[in-house]
C-alpha cells in the first residue's frame, strides 16, 4: 500500500461538473506499476456493471438500484407495468425523478452523474490512499467516460435527420 501515496495523490481531480482528464487507458497505465497484478487485472476488467472489487460490490448495489428506479419511472411514464420487484430508495426515486424532467436527455445524464458521484464519495468515506479509492476514482473515471460519448452536435443532427424522415412520410400520405 505505500507506493499507493504517491500514485492516489498524483491523480488529477474528477469532478462530475468537469471534464475527463485523462482517460481509461492513461489511468491503467499510471496503476500499472503501482498495484498488484490482481489488482491491476481488475482495474483493468472494470466496467460501471462489475461486482468484484473493492468499493465494487457495494457500487453495484446502488447502480443496480439506480437502472430499477430508472426503468420503472420510465415503463410508468410510458403506462405499462414494471414486473421485476426491488428495493426503493426514496432518494434514488427523486434523483431519476429528477433526471426524467430534465429539459433534455444530456442535463438528465448530468444529474444522475451528480448523484453517482456523490454515491461513490460516500462509499470511499474516510479511505484514503487504498484499494477504496483507488477503485472510487476508476468508477468515475468511467462514467466521464461514458459521459464523454455524448456529443450534444452529433444527437441533434441525428434528431433532425429522423424527424425529417418521419415529415417526409407524413407528408407522402
Amino acid at each position: 500500500m505505500a507506493s499507493y501515496y504517491y500514485l492516489i495523490a498524483s491523480l488529477p481531480e474528477l469532478r462530475a461538473d468537469g471534464d475527463m482528464p485523462l482517460t481509461y487507458s492513461e489511468f491503467l497505465s499510471c496503476c500499472q506499476s503501482n498495484v498488484s497484478e490482481s489488482v491491476y487485472k481488475l482495474l483493468e476488467d472494470l466496467t460501471l456493471s462489475s461486482t468484484e472489487g473493492p468499493l465494487v460490490e457495494e457500487w453495484a448495489r446502488y447502480y443496480g438500484m439506480l437502472k430499477k428506479e430508472l426503468n420503472y419511472q420510465r415503463s410508468m411514464n410510458l403506462g405499462k407495468s414494471y414486473s421485476s420487484a426491488y428495493d426503493k430508495d426514496g432518494t434514488i426515486a427523486q434523483v431519476v425523478t429528477a433526471a426524467l424532467s430534465a429539459k433534455n436527455p444530456l442535463e438528465a445524464e448530468r444529474v444522475l452523474l451528480e448523484s453517482e458521484f456523490e454515491n461513490l464519495d460516500s462509499l470511499v468515506g474516510l479511505h484514503m490512499f487504498d484499494d477504496y479509492v483507488l477503485f472510487g476514482y476508476a468508477i468515475k473515471l468511467k462514467l466521464l467516460e461514458r459521459l464523454s460519448c455524448f456529443e450534444q452536435t452529433k444527437g441533434k443532427a441525428e434528431f433532425n435527420s429522423l424527424f425529417e424522415g418521419i415529415q417526409q412520410r407524413v407528408y407522402s400520405l
